[in-house]
Parts: structure tokens; sequence; C-alpha cells
């Protein structure tokens, strides 16, 4: 049987006759809870979760177990990307989506979670898509009838009307209107009901301007902050936490004062903004490598010249602020805006944190560790750590020596199961 109908078969396999545990070797493998790399690891996934982590040898491995042995490899936690749009093409930019049907996006979102798996990446977060697509996705994957990341799904991000998540490429006579788009706080506490409703399982709201939508510009604020915090305290009280675009340092404050959980982007945030995120404990997601992708490729694919002078614009602020909020204390996950950039290659953004300013351990701890507390998922991912789902990669090399071996990674396991490798 091809190894990719083997892995589907079992990870369509929701309630298993009897434990079945595979047992995991390699050469090292990074620990992100204590920063340290551990030699000689083996660990036990028992029917989909960690059950036991050891040392070769000094750890027993049940009779019957399946081997999946990496001699000289690194194992590495499962990575995860806080701020992904997987049914989105980097490939196709400005007016050139409106040759496709509305049904095409679904399938590209197959494939783009299908690249985010084979790149490392076995959770993603979706901050906005059409048509609930990443929760149809979610669906399929979960059910065992697509291959792919974990999705954590937004549904429709909410936004205010003539926003960055409106719909403003078109003129009037077109009616076009975004689907989540409000005004006050009680129209946006009932858009908040209606994506859980339908299975969003993070609420993603657009603070700001932003690089490509039309009319906004990435500093504009676009909500009030008594609109954020209404959304913010709406989904808290729905056990959801929120991410908020928000590019503009006026954006940025208001976001962080009500309560919001994430800052996507932050490209110009201010010092005032990195003090009161450092004091508030709020997570900061910020996309820094990407516009190398736009500015090379963007206007091949048809992104428009506007576009892409609102990314040159904030890309270097954004990186310099990247370093800042660092040195400042503020948390940081790792956000590629995938989507913007092709999903396969957000590894890449590995080395830019480093070369602004984060060491190798701190960017792998910023795709594992933090994105899991950021998620507030701590017992199912971020960790090659008892409880935690069996998600872990392989690459040849030490990634705390050179961050560059995430850029291709050899193998990939996701529940126990490997579904990248040999």
């Amino acid at each position: 049987m091809p190894r990719y109908l083997l892995a589907t078969a079992l990870l369509a396999a929701a309630a298993p006759l009897s434990a079945e545990t595979v047992a995991i070797s390699a050469d090292r493998m990074v620990d992100v809870l204590t920063g340290r790399m551990v030699e000689r690891p083996i660990v036990l996934v028992t029917d989909g979760r960690i059950s036991a982590v050891g040392k070769q040898g000094a750890l027993n491995v049940p009779d019957g177990a399946k081997r999946i042995d990496l001699p000289g490899k690194t194992l590495v936690p499962g990575l995860i990307d806080m701020h992904v749009h997987l049914d989105s093409l980097a490939e196709i930019g400005g007016y050139n989506y409106l040759q496709y049907s509305d049904s095409f996006w679904s399938v590209v979102a197959a494939g783009n979670a299908k690249a985010m798996l084979d790149a490392g990446f076995t959770t993603v977060r979706n901050v906005g898509s059409g048509n609930y697509n990443d929760v149809g996705l979610k669906q399929a994957i979960d059910e065992g009838y697509a291959i792919g990341s974990r999705v954590v799904p937004a549904g429709y991000a909410l936004g205010a009307t003539g926003g960055h998540c409106d719909e403003t490429f078109f003129p009037p006579s077109f009616e076009r209107k975004g689907q989540a788009v409000g005004d006050g706080p009680q129209a946006l506490r009932n858009l908040v009901r209606q994506q859980r409703k339908y299975g969003a399982e993070v609420i993603k709201v657009c603070a700001t301007g932003g690089v490509f939508s039309r009319n906004t510009e990435p500093g504009q604020q676009q909500l009030s902050e008594e609109e954020l915090r209404a959304i913010a305290e709406e989904a808290h009280q729905w056990g959801l936490k929120v991410a908020a675009h928000a590019h503009g340092a006026a954006g940025i404050k208001a976001a962080i004062r009500a309560g919001i959980d994430t800052i996507e982007h932050a490209s110009l945030v201010d010092d005032e903004g990195i003090k009161l995120a450092a004091q508030r404990g709020t997570w900061f997601g910020m996309d820094i490598y990407n516009t190398d992708y736009t500015q090379a490729e963007g206007k091949k694919n048809g992104v428009l010249e506007d576009n892409l002078r609102k990314d040159r614009e904030i890309a270097q602020a954004q990186r310099d602020g990247f370093r800042k909020a660092l040195r400042g204390g503020v948390k940081m996950v790792f956000a590629s805006d995938a989507g913007v950039m092709p999903h396969g290659q957000v590894g890449k953004q590995f080395a830019t944190m480093v070369q602004y300013g984060m060491t190798p351990m701190e960017a792998i701890q910023a795709a594992t560790r933090n994105a899991a507390q950021a998620l507030g998922r701590e017992k199912d991912v971020g960790a090659i750590a008892v409880g935690r789902y069996g998600d872990m990669i392989a690459v040849d090399g030490d990634p705390v020596a050179d961050v560059r071996q995430l850029e291709s990674v050899d193998a990939v396991i996701k529940g126990g199961v490997l579904v990248k490798g040999r």
C-alpha cells in the first residue's frame, strides 16, 4: 500500500480495538521545554499520544511495538505556524483570483495543508478563510479524508465596513461586502457568536488597515478600542482566543488594552506598544520573512503596485520592530502569513528570526512551546512530552547550531504515524 494511503487509514482510525505503540528513535532530540539537546532519545507513542520519553537502552519498549528509527537525525517537536491562510495562493495575486470558481479555493486549501505538513508544520492556526473552508478542511483531516496539518480554524475574519477585512476591490455596482463585517460593539459580538456557531476555534479581527487590501493603509486604526474589547470579551466568554491583525501603533495598543491575545504583524509598533505588550503578556506574531517573496515574485503573480508599495514601506520597520519587541521582553510566536508566500516555503522564516535577534533555540521555541501556550493547547502540541500528540519532525543536522536545517525536513510524524520520510 502506498505510504500516503497507509497514513490516511491510520489517521482515520478513531477508535482502535487495542492500544498500538510506536517507538521512535533518533541520534538527538530538541527538548524545547528545557532548551536542551537530548542524546540518543527514544519516544513511545500509544494511540497517537506520547506515552514515554527516555534514553535508548534505558526505556523499555513493549513487545510488538512498531519502530520508526531515524539514525543520524535530530527530532524536533512538530512545528506550529500561528498565522496561515490555507485557502489562498501567493501565486494568484490582485484580481487574478476572479478567474476561478468559489469552490476552487476549498480544493486549494487541502493541497496547502499537505504542503504545510510536509514542511514540518503539524499544527497551523488559520486566521481567516472564505466559505468556512478552514472548518471543513479541519473536519476532513480529522476524519481521515485528507492529509494535512492539524487546523485551528477562525472561519471569517471580523472587520469594519470599508476596512481591511471587507471587500474593497470593487465599485458600488457590485455590492460586495465582507461576510463578517460589523460596526459597533453589539454587531461585532454577534459576529463572534456566528463564527463559533459554525466551527471557529479562534476569532480573527482586523484592527487596522493592511497591505493586501485596497483603499486601506496599514497604519490606520479601523475598529475602536470599545469594539475590540467587545470582541475579546465575547470570545473569551465562549472560551475562544482572539488574534488581531494590527500593523499600526494605535491599533496595536488599542487591541492590547482591549484584552486581545495575539497581535498579528505588529509592523509599526512603537516603544509604548512594546512596553504594554510585555506588561500584559500579549503575544506578537510577526511575519518578517514573506516580504522577500512578495517583492521578488509579487508583480509576476499579479499583485497590484499599490500593495507592493505598502509592503515595501513597512518591511524594514517590521523587522526592526521585531528586534525591539524581542529585546523588550514581548512574548513571540512563529507566524508566517503563508498564502502571501507559498506554504511550503515557510520554514525560511526561521533564519530571518535569527538574523533579527533570536537564538536558534528561541526561534524553534516560538514555533513549538510558545505557540502551544498562545493557543492554550499545551496538553496537546508544542513539545515532545508525555501526554501530547506524537507530532515530531526529523532533520539531518543540528537545528540549534544551524536553524536553516528546518528549511528542509526529512521526516514528519503526526500522531505517531510517519507521513513523510522513510
